[in-house]
């Protein structure tokens, strides 16, 4: 089988490097085509396909010749020729991409984005590949709503598709009620992960130490920290001993300014950027991991926390209830209300050795059963294969 990932860049997410490394091991031919030049950190046994871009124009004409000159048409070559002439970028990338295919005959092409499905209109419904998107990220969880132009592309191009996947139940009915005549195949099937080897039977809550919360991820309002922060004030009032650490805030000055104002410069302490490694070592050194979010396909953040034993309390956003239920795998709170979060922090605190220990083994088979990696790829497997057949 051949697959080919169309992401538009070669700066592929942790998920889709974790799908294309179980797809080549499992002796599926992956290409990954992208409008990159660069490609620092390549996987092996994947083949790149840049489809030219504006990084640097001398690399935009060779790339395009190149395709041209591959595809052993003169007539490829001219017009290639010819739009470089007009500096035409957009129709010599369109031309690009057609050459790609052409050259790598794909049996699925799997489109990572909304944004990116323009580019293949020409190819719906085609005889020699199927196209299957997934939906996951702010592309599907935020833009379809907020955004005309997200809504036409969903309108106007979702119902040609052969088929979906989607990273959540939630995301799934979302757009089943957003295009209430959708007949594409839409496949569930949850990202995956690499689950390590911990021991969740050893409590970490020690008496005489501070509390340590901890959340993990890009400074967004959608991530909505805020309401986290303003919780951490309401424990200092109610005299929890605590320490917040929110990890990957660093530089975010409203952040900053908040945890300030509220008199916290003590109790919240914001990092860079970690690597993945020394992420989830401070994340099994927390006691419990806070997502304040107002929406989230499934957080793969909170995923991998459960699996490395560190409960978790979630507000009831997107699809976060597929993967915790409220007091047995960890905590669900509402959205944008600081005051259920702290408190749930406080009943956290106040629960026995053996509830805890409860909740940290039902989350850690939760993620056993439904989000390893294994059970990913087979499942991404079984999809493109229902879709060549």
């Amino acid at each position: 089988m051949k697959v080919v990932i169309f992401d538009g860049s070669f700066k592929t997410t942790t998920f889709i490097n974790r799908l294309i490394q179980g797809l080549v091991y499992h002796g599926v031919e992956v290409s990954v085509i992208g409008f990159n030049e660069e490609n620092p950190q390549p996987i092996s046994g994947v083949h790149y396909q840049s489809l030219g871009s504006n990084q640097s124009k001398l690399r935009f004409i060779k790339t395009s010749l190149a395709l041209a000159f591959q595809s052993g048409s003169l007539s490829q070559v001219l017009s290639a020729c010819q739009l470089l002439v007009k500096g035409d970028r957009k129709k010599l990338q369109e031309q690009n991409l057609d050459l790609a295919l052409k050259q790598i005959k794909p049996d699925v092409v799997h489109v990572q984005w909304p944004s990116l499905l323009p580019w293949l209109e020409k190819y719906f419904q085609n005889p020699n590949f199927k196209v299957v998107l997934s939906q996951r990220g702010s592309q599907n969880t935020i833009k379809p709503f907020v955004s005309d132009l997200q809504k036409e592309i969903i309108r106007d191009y979702y119902p040609y598709l052969d088929g979906l996947h989607s990273v959540s139940k939630n995301i799934s009915n979302k757009y089943q009620a957003f295009i209430p005549i959708l007949q594409v195949p839409n496949h569930v099937i949850y990202s995956g992960l690499v689950i390590p080897d911990v021991n969740t039977h050893q409590l970490k809550i020690q008496q005489g130490i501070p509390l340590q919360l901890i959340s993990v991820g890009r400074v967004h309002w959608v991530k909505d920290y805020p309401t986290a922060i303003k919780a951490c004030k309401i424990l200092k009032d109610n005299d929890i001993d605590f320490h917040y650490t929110i990890i990957g805030a660093l530089s975010d000055e409203e952040t900053l300014f908040l945890v300030h104002e509220l008199g916290l410069s003590e109790h919240v302490t914001l990092t860079g950027k970690l690597t993945q490694q020394k992420v989830f070592e401070k994340v099994q050194q927390a006691d419990l991991m806070l997502l304040p979010s107002i929406e989230e396909g499934i957080a793969n953040v909170a995923v991998e926390a459960m699996g490395l034993g560190t409960p978790v309390i979630s507000t009831q956003c997107g699809g976060m209830a597929e993967l915790i239920t409220h007091d047995k795998e960890g905590w669900i709170v509402p959205i944008r209300n600081p005051k259920a979060m702290a408190h749930q922090v406080m009943q956290f605190q106040s629960l026995e050795a053996d509830k805890i220990s409860s909740i940290i083994k039902a989350a850690r088979r939760k993620v056993e059963q439904q989000y390893s990696e294994k059970q990913m790829i087979e499942e991404m497997l079984g999809l493109y294969k229902e879709l060549k057949d």
